[in-house]
């Protein structure tokens, strides 16, 4: 069986990154910088959504089905420079090439993930395979956008029409799932300026597991999971997650309604 790795990314903005490209007095603060960036965005185009690459990564959560188990992590919750939290988001795909699976994760957590590797001198050779090394990387990779090693769960469903893309959050509740809980990715920036990275590592461990969920239904639905296994593997997630500490899965579980 094929590990199967469901990832999401929390950003902030890169204060240094846009002080730079700026040529910003030194010693001004991050969040004076951060609040500069985003109004200059808004000016521009009306919103505050910056540059791809003015992402800065704090955190990688991930949801990992491999084997008998079912684990979930985050990358970035004591605090690691960004650096290593994106080397070992790599490291894992170089270990175990898994398949991918995300939510609008083409959109936003890759490209963020390539230009912030890029920028910290990252190597991802496994990732990177197009098929010169391993042919059957030729016909299924990570980077092409038809392909399925990396599956896009909001890119498939919307058939690659951005006008159909649904929201996690709604399209999570509609199935019975408990969707976004406390936080949303618009609240990150000013809860990282409160220290509060356990808040933003317990709402981005909730949104994959959200989506390893939805991608257990789209398994299902297309007949790669019969009903009888679908429900053996939600019962497996139910299982891991009672036995997990922390509030925040508590308050998972109540929600959930399926």
């Amino acid at each position: 069986m094929t590990p199967v790795l469901v990832f999401d990314i929390e950003t902030i903005p890169d204060s240094a990154g846009f002080a730079r490209l700026n040529d910003l007095p030194a010693g001004m603060p991050d969040g004076e910088i951060a609040e500069l960036a985003l109004l200059q965005r808004r000016q521009a185009g009306g919103s505050d959504f910056l540059p791809h690459y003015l992402h800065r990564i704090v955190a990688i959560s991930c949801a990992l089905r491999m084997g008998d188990q079912f684990r979930v992590w985050t990358l970035g919750r004591d605090g690691e420079p960004e650096r290593d939290i994106v080397q070992r988001f790599y490291d894992g795909i170089e270990k175990y090439t898994p398949q991918l699976v995300s939510w609008n994760g083409g959109g936003f957590d890759l490209p963020v993930l390539h230009y912030r590797g890029l920028m910290h001198g990252i190597t991802a050779r496994r990732y990177w395979e197009w098929g010169e090394e391993d042919k059957d990387f030729k016909w299924n990779n990570y980077l092409s956008r038809y392909h399925t090693r990396h599956l896009d769960l909001m890119d498939v469903l919307a058939l690659y029409q951005p006008r159909a893309n649904a929201p996690l959050d709604e399209l999570a509740k509609l199935c019975g799932f408990p969707g976004k809980l406390g936080m949303d990715g618009s609240q990150v920036w000013h809860a990282f300026q409160g220290g509060r990275i356990g808040e933003i590592c317990d709402y981005c461990e909730t949104d994959v597991v959200n989506t390893h969920l939805l991608y257990l239904r789209f398994e299902h639905m297309r007949g790669a999971l019969t009903t009888e296994a679908y429900h053996g593997e939600t019962a497996k997630v139910r299982a891991a997650l009672q036995a997990m500490e922390g509030e925040h899965w508590q308050a998972f579980l109540a929600a959930w309604k399926e």
